[in-house]
């Protein structure tokens, strides 16, 4: 299945882009928006496409750029796909606040129409589903979200407030991605809702706040509700990289020494050991859910990790010796290599129970030079 995504370099078309690169068998066509604005290679990126996701859109201008930017880069769409004479299934990410008289509802309510009557004339129906706040990892500060707001200020140690209390409907991003691309395996169509989680900005604060003390000592927090971990995952990505590796406090006497390597509160782990011989490497995957904690107990390691799509690769050089903690970050390929001479012991931590019929495990390489082109 070949799937063209407007928006793809967005907060929600990377989000898309993760979560497809997990599920596997589709080919991805990003479309950005320098992409979107060239006639020509609009054509291109969008020849032989099955389906679109319609993803792009203006959020923050002045009101008549808001209608009108929106409205026209559904019409830059459905005339590429006029064009190429294609009548390709479109899921548009539409909004909660499609036509309730703001610049921004009326701009995304007008995309909506854009795409409702090329497809009606089309014959090809329209999978029109709206959206509420979403958050959720790498999010933009002061942009995407009030979350990504309070994450990138607790983590930068400064004290976050709130200026305005009100109830917000949230969503975390992977849930609605999960919504939608389901919707999209069954070639629904029509006006589809979702089900966001209402909570009051104080109160996303002060869970935000728990989580950032727990997390300075290395603690994880009870997240055994799916939205605290989702907001959780959230804020351990703008904890990422700056706050790694963790030093445990190490308690030494004459017998040896010890330290915690996790401390939980409220959910269901698994703690596992391995033994890797010298070079071997253990991972080359991303999750798109779980927590996973690395702590080297004896021999000398690299971790690298790298986030999807990006070409950085960042490493930590960690042994036995100075024990150290590096979590993984959602959306990260990550890996493990044994660098000493001898058989390297790690102990790996993750915060769910392994389930082999949902691991949430998905192979990927963490070097660039390995990935297929």
């Amino acid at each position: 299945m070949r799937v063209g995504v407007t928006g793809a370099n967005g907060f929600l078309g990377w989000h898309v882009r993760c979560a497809l690169k997990a599920r596997g068998g589709v080919d991805v066509v990003p479309i950005g928006r320098e992409t979107l604005s060239d006639r020509s290679q609009l054509d291109v990126a969008l020849r032989n496409v099955d389906a679109v996701l319609h993803l792009a859109g203006v959020n923050r201008a002045d009101p008549m750029s808001l209608r009108a930017d929106n409205e026209s880069l559904a019409r830059l769409l459905t005339a590429s796909l006029d064009r190429l004479g294609l009548r390709p299934l479109i899921e548009y990410a539409n909004s909660t606040q499609s036509g309730n008289g703001t610049a921004y509802g009326d701009g995304k309510a007008a995309a909506a129409n854009v795409l409702a009557s090329w497809g009606q004339a089309a014959g090809v129906p329209l999978l029109d589903i709206r959206l509420p706040n979403l958050f959720g990892e790498h999010g933009r500060p002061h942009y995407n979200s009030v979350v990504a707001t309070f994450c990138h200020e607790l983590a930068s140690g400064r004290t976050p407030a709130v200026h305005v209390d009100r109830v917000v409907d949230l969503l975390h991003v992977q849930d609605a991605v999960d919504r939608m691309l389901n919707l999209l395996d069954v070639k629904h169509c029509g006006v589809v809702t979702t089900h966001p989680r209402s909570m009051m900005v104080s109160g996303i604060l002060d869970l935000l706040r728990g989580f950032s003390q727990l997390y300075a000592a290395g603690e994880i927090p009870d997240i055994v509700d799916p939205v605290d971990r989702a907001l959780f995952n959230t804020y351990r990505s703008f904890c990422f990289p700056r706050r790694f590796p963790v030093f445990p406090r190490v308690h030494s006497d004459a017998r040896g020494s010890l330290f915690e390597c996790v401390r939980g509160h409220g959910s269901e782990t698994q703690v596992f050991c391995s033994s890797t011989r010298p070079d071997a490497v253990r991972g080359n995957h991303f999750h798109l859910r779980k927590i996973e904690r690395f702590l080297v107990l004896h021999g000398h390691a690299e971790i690298t990790l790298r986030r999807l799509f990006d070409d950085e690769v960042l490493r930590f050089t960690v042994s036995g010796e100075l024990p150290a903690i590096v979590d993984m970050p959602t959306m990260w390929t990550h890996a493990i290599r044994n660098t000493g001479s001898g058989d390297l012991t790690t102990l790996f931590w993750a915060d769910e129970l392994l389930d082999v019929t949902d691991a949430d495990t998905h192979p990927e390489p963490v070097e660039v030079a390995e990935i297929p082109v």
